[in-house]
């Protein structure tokens, strides 16, 4: 089998060859499923929040859990738009990573607080 066969692409003389169409869609499908995750963590500590009775902290919680997961879809959409625009999309500002991480770390620790 040859090299090129080998690793599956073709090579050129510099080294091998990158398919752009790949990695963005691969981003998109991961940012895809983190808001999915997201959206199954909120609708379940809201879930369990309301259960057995509406208490103002329960309530409160319930709308902090969904104020967070609307902050990760904005980001997350703004990402995938971001993907979808050019074929060498642009990096991930920190910006938009850090509130990624927030909305994230702080989403599972309200789910958590709730659970308990």
């Amino acid at each position: 089998m040859s090299a090129a066969g080998a690793s599956g692409g073709a090579r050129a003389a510099g080294g091998p060859v990158r398919d752009p169409g790949l990695q963005p869609e691969r981003t998109r499908l991961a940012w895809r499923r983190t808001t999915l995750s997201a959206t199954v963590a909120a609708v379940l500590a809201v879930r369990t929040a309301l259960y057995g009775g509406a208490t103002a902290a329960g309530i409160a919680g319930g709308a902090l859990c969904c104020a967070l997961w609307l902050g990760f879809l904005l980001v997350a959409q703004a990402r995938i738009r971001g993907l979808g625009r050019s074929a060498a999309p642009p990096a991930l500002s920190p910006r938009a990573a850090a509130a990624a991480v927030l909305c994230t770390t702080a989403l599972a620790v309200c789910a958590a607080v709730l659970v308990f």
